[in-house]
């Protein structure tokens, strides 16, 4: 079994790996090391060759590769050789004695292809190196045991129908794992095992291609194809693998449209307007996208002028539309042709043409309840001015076309004539006058006329009536505006004053020529030329004007020549103005020449003005600083209105009676009765100062007390009503007006208990008072 093992291992070249080893050059004893001759020789150093091993072996014992073997050995047992390096007592074991290597286990070249490692002998007992280490390989030799795989399958490829036989598809590459190298196990074969006869595939590159012509999308759109590599040259007992290609076939404009039927039948009302949908039709593209876009047109020229036809937004459908308003009584049905044509045409593909069809359009137009027609489309009439209510305008006329003998009834809507200047007989529909009417306040007056059928009310129409009103001569010329003019006292004789305009608001008057004349004779004091185009100048006679101080009223003439002709006279103001050297007006009225040479009467009234003004300042400033010091004289020490008591300390509360009179704040019984008699008057400043009324000798009802003191200042006028600060602990009662403190009052216990009495009521001394809590609250925002 060795034996045959090593003829194997001859035949793969392993035998011939073996190396001899030489000792170092360097002197030996003779044998034995016995004294000698010493014997100098060079020594041969390690040959080595690589050693190989077969993958995926697997035998039952470990398999011999190699052995090493050195000079040195004269098999006396004193030799050992060592084995380090890469798998080196692990995948790789070495007899210390003979120098045989055996592999272990199986390799996988796939795994690791080569291994490195060291060689050496040295002295057994010793561990003396007798030769210095060598490097050698052993290389793991490949076997076919990897089928080959596609990494990028499955693949997807698109291709155009109709392609010519030979277009590339696609490329589909295969990997082999095993050795390129070393015999054929990477070299692979491409084969179609599904797909045929459509497809091919070049054996050597993996260029898919198709194989046959005209495959047609809309008979078959995919195809699954199988492709399959086998190495080993494609020969028996190579390994294979195999990958699934999916080719789709992309669209292209191979087929023209077709409508589904020759005859398209339609019907629409007659009152449809133009726009109106009749209906749709298609025409059937196998193709896809932008090659199944198709356009449509009408080839018959009657059915283009009373329809359109148009594409949707799909691209796909014809959209039939009126273009037109119909009439059933004029026409009751349309026939003509439709052309459905490709919008995109690939010219490769034109012998598969004509890419267009055409169908045969038929539409009916149904008859429809319709209002009356009017024999025109809007009316033009025509009636003088100032005409007697009830002349005679136009006539309007309509008719019901479904039924002719159908009666009518005309009005006139009401917000095209809101001043009823017009009317309309119902059955004749014949429009009179109502009032005389102006040419010069409207020259046109524009009516909606409606036409109702009788039978049935909701079938109305309407109509436009335009009547102008014809002009007659009933107006006189007159002047375009009036004229207030002037002259310089200085000017020359003959010069021009004013160019004066004539008008005529007739029409016939405006378009014909209008005199105008001044007073004549020598008498005149200017002159009026006409200027025969509607205008006159007003001229400074040779004779000069005499000096007066009244304006000159110059009147004027004015005649048209209508028919029949009308005249008026209107008057010119002519003022005799003294003017300064640049023509401009220096005065034109009497007074104005009393004033002083250079000082006109507007800068008087300036003057006087701001006298006056400043006069009234000083007499309001002083009445106001008079009234402030009134304001601040201090009355009588005995006034206790005008005290103000300040503490600077706490009080003890109503059980401390030393800090002040506490008397005075109680609710006695003794208060004195009031003064009767009729009030004083407080409107007028009276003659004598009225009595003090004597206070009472003790303190009395806090009430009584109040309205002591208050009538005592109601009844002296001489003194303003000063404002004074006190407090009271009993607020009062019986006031009409209600609490004078903010304690109590009434905004403040959240309503009042009555209309309070107004603060304006009290007379000239509480003016101030009311001005200061009378004002009203602005309105909230």
């Amino acid at each position: 079994m060795w034996g045959l093992v090593r003829l194997l291992l001859a035949w793969l070249g392993g035998w011939g790996c073996m190396g001899r080893l030489a000792a170092p050059a360097q002197a030996w004893a003779g044998s034995r090391g016995g004294p000698g001759p010493v014997l100098l020789r060079n020594r041969r150093s390690w040959v080595w060759n690589q050693f190989f091993v077969i993958e995926e072996y697997a035998g039952p014992e470990p398999v011999l590769i190699g052995k090493l073997h050195s000079d040195v050995d004269r098999g006396e047992g004193r030799t050992k050789y060592l084995l380090t390096g890469e798998g080196a007592g692990t995948v790789f074991v070495i007899d210390e004695a003979t120098g045989n290597i055996h592999v272990t286990k199986s390799l996988d070249r796939e795994e690791k292809a080569q291994y490195v490692l060291l060689a050496q002998a040295v002295d057994r007992a010793s561990n003396r190196p007798l030769e210095p280490p060598s490097e050698f390989i052993i290389k793991v030799q490949d076997i076919n045991d990897n089928p080959p795989i596609f990494p990028l399958g499955p693949y997807h490829a698109t291709v155009p129908e109709m392609s010519n036989v030979g277009t590339s598809v696609i490329q589909v590459t295969a990997h082999d794992a095993d050795d390129p190298s070393y015999g054929n196990s990477a070299k692979l074969v491409y084969t179609v095992l599904d797909g045929l006869p459509f497809f091919s595939v070049d054996p050597q590159t993996g260029v898919v291609r198709t194989a046959v012509p005209n495959m047609d999308r809309e008979t078959q759109e995919e195809f699954l194809v199988v492709i399959q590599a086998k190495d080993m040259g494609g020969h028996m007992g190579g390994l294979s693998g195999s990958t699934t290609v999916t080719v789709t076939l992309s669209d292209v404009n191979d087929n023209p449209p077709k409508f589904p039927q020759s005859l398209y039948q339609f019907s629409v009302v007659e009152t449809a307007g133009p726009g109106t949908l009749v209906g749709r039709l298609r025409a059937q593209d196998p193709d896809l996208g932008d090659n199944a876009l198709m356009a449509y047109s009408i080839l018959d020229g009657e059915g283009s002028e009373a329809f359109s036809i148009s594409t949707d937004s799909q691209g796909r459908d014809g959209l039939l539309a009126v273009r037109k308003t119909l009439d059933f009584e004029t026409r009751r049905s349309y026939s003509f042709r439709v052309e459905a044509t490709n919008t995109l045409i690939d010219p490769a593909y034109l012998r598969r043409g004509p890419f267009k069809d055409v169908a045969s359009v038929h539409v009916a137009v149904q008859d429809a309840p319709e209002p009356p027609a009017f024999t025109q489309a809007a009316y033009h009439l025509a009636v003088p001015e100032n005409k007697a209510p009830g002349t005679l305008v136009g006539q309007v006329s309509a008719a019901d076309l479904d039924s002719p003998a159908s009666p009518i009834r005309y009005s006139i809507l009401p917000h095209s004539d809101p001043e009823r200047c017009f009317s309309i007989e119902p059955e004749a529909g014949t429009l009179r006058t109502v009032v005389p009417l102006d040419r010069e306040a409207r020259v046109w007056h524009n009516l909606t006329v409606l036409a109702t059928e009788l039978d049935s009310s909701t079938q109305v129409s309407r109509v436009q009536v335009a009547i102008q009103i014809l002009d007659e001569n009933d107006n006189a010329p007159q002047l375009a505006e009036p004229y207030d003019t002037f002259v310089c006292d200085s000017a020359a004789p003959g010069q021009l004053i004013q160019i004066i305009r004539a008008l005529d608001r007739d029409e016939v008057g405006n378009s014909s020529r209008v005199s105008l004349q001044g007073p004549l004779g020598p008498d005149a004091n200017f002159t009026v030329r006409d200027n025969q185009d509607g205008s006159a100048s007003l001229l400074l006679p040779s004779r000069p004007a005499p000096p007066r101080q009244a304006p000159y009223l110059i009147p004027i003439e004015l005649w048209d020549w209508g028919q029949p002709a009308l005249s008026s006279t209107a008057t010119v103001t002519i003022s005799v103005c003294r003017c300064r050297p640049d023509g401009s007006v220096a005065s034109c009225r009497p007074e104005a020449q009393l004033s002083p040479t250079g000082l006109s009467t507007g800068a008087l009234l300036a003057i006087i003005t701001c006298v006056g003004t400043l006069l009234a300042l000083v007499v309001l400033f002083a009445a106001l600083r008079r009234q402030k010091q009134e304001a601040l004289m201090v009355l009588e020490e005995e006034d206790v209105r005008e005290n103000i008591i300040t503490y600077d300390d706490e009080g003890g509360g109503e059980e401390d009676t030393e800090a002040f009179d506490i008397s005075a704040l109680q609710n006695p019984d003794g208060a004195a009765p009031p003064n009767p008699g009729p009030p004083a008057r407080r409107d007028v400043l009276p003659r004598a100062r009225a009595p003090r009324q004597p206070r009472p000798p003790g303190p009395a009802d806090v009430a009584q007390l109040l309205a002591l003191r208050l009538r005592e200042a109601d009844d002296d006028p001489s003194v303003p009503p000063y404002d004074s600060v006190q407090v009271y602990g009993y607020e009062g009662r019986g006031s009409s007006c209600g609490s004078l403190s903010s304690l109590g009052s009434c905004s403040e216990a959240g309503g009042a208990l009555g209309p309070a009495e107004p603060l304006d009521d009290w007379g000239p001394l509480f003016r101030t008072l009311a001005e200061l809590y009378g004002a009203k609250e602005p309105p909230a925002p």
